[in-house]
């Protein structure tokens, strides 16, 4: 076990993880109990994004301290491009515009080693979705039309992953980072704007603007992308059932229910585009 001497001040929090300075130039993301598991995953995924030329953080080690897993990364100083947003927001047009080409960039690179996206959503959604059979199967019959892919998928793309470095902006939290196809990874962006709960301290109005302007970056982001690199609006609904019932697995109490009944109503409505013989 090593020293905590080069342990410096916490820098963030979130979900899984806590963000601590380390050393002069390089933060450590220490994993918050019953995440520890996703250390190394999320290790070789940023080092993949790496390899391939996309603008994210130099990996370090794997360490631990006091019995928890962490991960040193290069440290990287700057805003999030949700916080320029939420101190001006007259800037949101931009950053929306610019999170829609960075996605665009991301989608035009491969990365061999990233895990199938196909693969790991249907394990997420047999094992963990605690769905009733009839939806289960249904779900699964709806992913299994649906195309593969060779596109570095970041998994968890929003605009409080990437931050406004100096350098421009470097993109980070590759923990859910896979191999598949780029529409899927709009999706589950989508899914973020339309389900991710809001903090419960807001006040109704500051709830009521947060979502007003998730609705106007989300439209404009899709604009920006579709511009650059065009894709169908059947492609993007076939892939919200499937990344909707994945998003169960991550067990978010306040999302299960609007979850649930988002998928009802697709699978209710729902037309196989081909033929599963």
């Amino acid at each position: 076990k090593m020293s905590d001497s080069r342990l410096g001040p916490l820098i963030g929090t979130g979900r899984t993880a806590e963000i601590f300075a380390w050393g002069n130039n390089q933060v450590v993301k220490l994993l918050l109990e019953g995440f520890e598991r996703y250390a190394e995953k999320e290790m070789l995924a940023t080092q993949a994004a790496f390899d391939a030329g996309l603008p994210v953080p130099a990996v370090g080690e794997l360490v631990e301290i006091e019995g928890r897993r962490g991960i040193v990364f290069e440290r990287i100083d700057g805003p999030s491009m949700m916080d320029i947003v939420r101190e001006r927001p007259w800037r949101i047009v931009r950053m929306a515009r610019l999170w829609g080409e960075l996605h665009v960039q991301m989608h035009s690179h491969e990365a061999e080693a990233l895990p199938s996206l196909r693969g790991r959503l249907e394990s997420r959604i047999r094992d963990g979705t605690g769905l009733p059979p009839p939806m289960l199967d249904g779900v699964l019959d709806a992913l299994d039309i649906l195309p593969d892919g060779d596109t570095v998928c970041h998994g968890d793309f929003h605009p409080d992953n990437i931050i406004m470095s100096p350098r421009g902006p470097v993109i980070i939290d590759w923990v859910g980072a896979s191999m598949g196809q780029a529409v899927a990874d709009i999706a589950r962006s989508w899914l973020l704007a339309r389900f991710a709960v809001l903090p419960v301290r807001i006040g109704t109005v500051q709830r009521w603007l947060i979502t007003a302007m998730r609705a106007w970056s989300w439209s404009t982001y899709l604009k920006r992308y579709r511009e650059l690199r065009p894709f169908l609006d059947k492609e993007l609904e076939d892939w919200k059932l499937v990344i909707a019932a994945a998003r169960l697995e991550e067990g978010i109490p306040e999302e299960r229910e609007p979850l649930v009944a988002f998928i009802e109503a697709v699978l209710r409505g729902y037309r196989p585009s081909v033929s599963t013989g």
